[in-house]
């Protein structure tokens, strides 16, 4: 298969094309500063200015990670994250690059078509996670009463501030998702050790501190907040996709309880709502006395569900008195 038939994106320039192919990894970034994936030298360029990200669908997403002067797909800035189609033109400062995935259609068939040679199986291991789903509170509201471009730059940095956090405490971001993240923690088949907990529970107050951080530094029409859902048990990983381009990713009722509970945070007025086995481990640090107890009804789920919640005020008290949290 030539290089032009996978997917990359297509610069012009005065010397000719540059192919910029979209392999080898799931998550390539762009900007002036060199450790970027793809290195642009354009002074209207930011020096951390977007990230392509593919998912296991084999769509691709791309995220203003902030810029000064924006990303813009078609003519239009991009403020959330927003799905590329094969031949869409995207500009970066005065940069334009053209966006192709010629094999897309075929990828999709191909995820159904068990014998063929391209087919890789998909989620083939059971392993112990835990799933971490945030998400900014009230962004419809936001969106309405904030400048696009003004929006563009929060959620950027919210989100390149975020996966920072994240990568530093033994994760990464798997999904950015609109207005949330979602990310993933193996654990060993023994268990969830008490340092690997720890880690969550800092990342969750690092992401709220960012956040805090974030919204001052703006003017905004009411204070940036998130809300968090994690949940801990076992779920099916594993390459999924085509040969071409494999995804390692977590499916199944872990993953699917974490978003619900994410979600339930508004209805039990809390920031932070755990599953029974992640409030398991919690309890192992001595975290029980952060955490009540609540009976819920989770969408799609048709019995209730016992979860713990939290705010992160009694959160950052736990880790205070474990000697764990940063100073602001």
């Amino acid at each position: 298969m030539t290089l032009q038939a996978n997917p990359h994106l297509l610069l012009r320039t005065e010397s000719g094309n540059r192919y910029l192919p979209l392999s080898g990894s799931n998550c390539w970034t762009v900007g002036r500063n060199d450790d970027n994936n793809f290195v642009l030298t354009d002074r209207w360029i930011s020096r951390n200015h977007a990230m392509l990200q593919q998912m296991e669908t084999g769509e691709f997403y791309l995220i203003d990670l902030g810029s000064r002067n924006g990303s813009f797909v078609n003519g239009r800035r991009v403020s959330i994250p927003v799905t590329l189609r094969n031949g869409d033109r995207i500009i970066f400062g005065q940069t334009e690059l053209d966006f192709h995935n010629p094999t897309a259609g075929r990828r999709l068939d191909r995820i159904h078509d068990t014998d063929s040679e391209d087919f890789t199986a998909t989620l083939t291991v059971r392993s112990l996670i835990s799933v971490m789903v945030m998400d900014i509170r009230d962004f419809t509201v936001l969106t309405r009463q904030l400048d696009e471009t003004l929006l563009s730059e929060v959620i950027g940095n919210w989100f390149r501030k975020a996966g920072h956090i994240i990568r530093e405490h033994g994760s990464w971001v798997d999904k950015y998702i609109g207005d949330a993240i979602m990310a993933v923690w193996f654990h060993k088949p023994d268990g969830v050790s008490s340092e690997e907990m720890m880690r969550i529970c800092q990342a969750l107050s690092e992401l709220h501190k960012a956040t805090d951080l974030l919204s001052s530094r703006y003017p905004l029409p009411f204070p940036l907040r998130v809300g968090a859902g994690i949940n801990t048990g076992y779920a099916m990983v594993g390459n999924s996709g085509s040969s071409d381009r494999s995804d390692y990713t977590a499916l199944g009722d872990t993953v699917n309880a974490a978003f619900r509970l994410e979600s339930c945070t508004k209805e039990i007025g809390k920031d932070i709502a755990v599953g029974e086995t992640t409030y398991k481990y919690l309890t192992q640090l001595g975290a029980q006395e952060a955490f009540e107890q609540h009976i819920v009804t989770l969408k799609g789920y048709d019995t209730p569900s016992v979860t713990y919640g939290s705010n992160y005020t009694d959160l950052n008290a736990f880790l205070k008195s474990k000697g764990r949290v940063l100073d602001s």
